[in-house]
């Protein structure tokens, strides 16, 4: 008699979660994209901002690279939401914030791409857990660990050249004794000679290519018992840029102290983090000539700024229900001292508190899942706000279905209330009646999970209320004066689609998001593409990767009333390693292949992305 097949256990409902802290996660039933450090590896970028681009809906203030970029343009958003150079989205370090203190964009120069060990994004607020900075998703990323079970620690030693003057050094080491304790320290020191950001038929006398040079290292110290675990951590960047011309520069000297406790029962983990950073910017802007023959210093800017913070976490995690509770509280202070030629000097700035409590709850009834969460918090200084989220998840065989929903808010920043700034000829003014922004958004989708491919469809809509944006005030021959101002609703609504497909050594990954962006007038949000994209194939066996992709974006527009549009394009990337014998690798990354250039920006003169940027190098590494 013919033997019957076993029945096949029913699919398990979707599990997404993104790590809140070392050894606390948070599920949530909205997708995670996990990308690991095979997947770093595979997207060209000297910066890690460069290589989270190939994920659609990511983006920054400008197309710029944050290596020739001002760092106040480098806020990141998800999902069409945009940004004014704000995050609108939380970035993570070990669970650290990494956004500034001051203007809530992020150094992304603080970290070594291929020192990291993941990045985790959650592209939506579906969870009550993080706070006001991820009202538009969080990333989260990690840097590698020594390792535990063989008691093997690590050296390493890179180096890359290329053009455009390039040169990029990249030390690590990390040491484990006892099996308990571990000792890890990291340094990179980058130069590039950059290149103009002004396109050659409107370059004039006072254009210089845009270059940058930084130094940043970290040292962390764990302790990796059974039940405890211990990490502190400190890190230190100093940067200096030239901005384009003779008289724009900027340069910054940030850091942070941090340490993590938390300790695993059986059913229960604990958690406590705090952490102190400290950064100074300083900036001067000038004022240009139509012809770009001539250029005049109009103002300096110092802004030191620091923040403290911290938070505590319970996890209970039980056969059929999860429960995650805590509070954090953050206090920032900043001021903006700017000198004027000629004028008065001035000094703007102040003092953010804030603090909320958490708890996020999922309960498994056979196949589905029931999300819920609930947060309250100080949005600054009293102001009150009330962030529940929900959501619900299936299991079908190798279809998961899930929706869910959410209220979050996202507070002015110390930058967007007292800090004005000049870009080329136009000037953006601060606003100190600023009010927060907050956003209602659901979405569903549906994920299909097969043994070498996968499949996921996401379908949102995000109501933005009070949108903080830069708002066109004047335009007269030679200036044009923008404030911030909230510009009342908006709303963002769009599909997201991915695609995986192994087979053998060969991965192919595709993925595309269409946003539309608008708000209450029918203008698109500025810096959203409506269409964005990309593609890539991966091959990896034994010592030998090669990988090429590309990445695309639509139209989007410069400014609110949409009267300066920057074309779409697409570019593509290669990157290649071959590993070699006693720990060597010779390694080989080319971004926007084709050389194609991008129009990132106007000032009002148009500004160009990064053109083709070719790197090769030597890494070594022993355990």
């Amino acid at each position: 008699m013919k033997a019957r097949n076993p029945p096949q256990p029913p699919a398990e409902p979707v599990r997404t979660s993104i790590t809140v802290s070392e050894r606390v996660e948070s599920e949530s039933p909205s997708p995670v994209t996990t990308l690991d450090a095979t997947a770093l590896e595979q997207s060209p970028g000297a910066g890690i901002d460069d290589r989270l681009r190939l994920v659609p809906g990511f983006s920054l203030f400008r197309r710029t690279s944050a290596l020739v970029a001002n760092p106040t343009t480098q806020g990141v958003s998800l999902r069409g939401l945009g940004s004014t150079g704000a995050s609108r989205s939380l970035v993570l370090w070990d669970g650290v914030p990494l956004n500034s203190p001051f203007g809530g964009w992020v150094y992304w120069t603080r970290i070594a791409p291929d020192e990291l060990e993941r990045v985790e994004l959650t592209e939506s607020a579906s969870t009550s857990l993080f706070g006001d900075r991820a009202m538009g998703g969080a990333i989260a990323l990690f840097s590698r660990e020594a390792d535990r079970q063989t008691g093997a620690g690590h050296l390493g030693l890179a180096y890359e050249s290329g053009n455009r003057g390039t040169h990029d050094i990249v030390a690590s080491g990390s040491y484990l004794f006892n099996h308990r304790w571990a000792l890890s320290a990291g340094s990179r020191d980058f130069i590039t000679e950059g290149w103009y950001l002004v396109p050659k038929g409107v370059r004039g006398k006072v254009d210089r290519q845009a270059d940058v040079a930084f130094a940043a290292g970290t040292l962390r110290a764990d302790y990796l018992g059974a039940k405890d675990r211990i990490f502190l951590r400190g890190d230190v960047l100093s940067e200096d840029r030239d901005n384009g011309t003779a008289l724009q520069k900027n340069s910054t000297g940030t850091g942070t102290l941090a340490g993590d406790w938390s300790h695993q029962e059986t059913a229960d983990t604990f958690s406590a983090l705090g952490w102190y950073t400290r950064e100074d910017y300083h900036a001067t802007f000038s004022s240009i000539n139509a012809a770009r023959s001539f250029e005049r210093l109009t103002s300096t800017q110092s802004v030191p700024a620091e923040s403290a913070g911290g938070a505590v976490f319970w996890r209970h995690g039980g056969s059929h229900w999860n429960l995650l509770s805590g509070a954090d509280f953050s206090r920032a202070e900043g001021y903006s001292h700017e000198v004027f030629y000629p004028g008065t000097p001035t000094n703007r700035g102040g003092t953010l508190l804030q603090g909320g409590g958490f708890a996020q709850s999922d309960v498994t009834l056979g196949h589905v899942r029931f999300f819920a969460g609930f947060r309250g918090e100080d949005a600054a200084n009293g102001t009150a706000f009330w962030s529940p989220s929900g959501g619900v998840t299936a299991g079908f065989g190798r279809w998961r279905l899930r929706a869910s929903a959410n209220r979050a808010f996202r507070a002015p920043t110390l930058n967007e209330l007292y800090r004005n700034f000049r870009a080329g000829n136009v000037v953006t003014v601060a606003n100190a009646a600023l009010r927060p922004e907050s956003l209602a958004g659901v979405e569903t989708g549906a994920d299909w999970i097969g043994e070498r491919t996968s499949l996921s469809l996401t379908v949102y809509r995000n109501s933005l209320g009070d949108l903080i944006t830069n708002v066109t005030r004047s335009v007269v021959p030679g200036l044009i004066t923008r404030q911030r101002d909230n510009t009342g609703s908006a709303l963002a609504r769009g599909v997201e689609a991915r695609l995986t497909r192994r087979l053998g050594p060969l991965r192919f990954e595709s993925a595309y998001l269409f946003a539309d962006s608008r708000i209450s007038a029918g203008k698109r949000i500025p810096q959203v593409a409506k269409q964005q994209g990309s593609a890539q194939l991966a091959y990896e066996r034994g010592s030998t990767l090669l990988a090429t992709g590309l990445r695309a974006s639509g139209l989007q527009f410069e400014d609110d009333v949409n009267s300066f549009l920057l074309p779409g394009y697409a570019v593509w990337h290669l990157t290649a390693r071959q590993q070699l014998p006693r720990g060597f690798s010779l390694n080989l990354q080319v971004e926007n292949l084709l050389n194609r250039e991008i129009v990132a920006g106007y000032s009002p003169t148009p500004l160009v992305g990064a053109p083709r940027l070719v790197r090769a190098g030597l890494r070594w590494t022993v355990r």
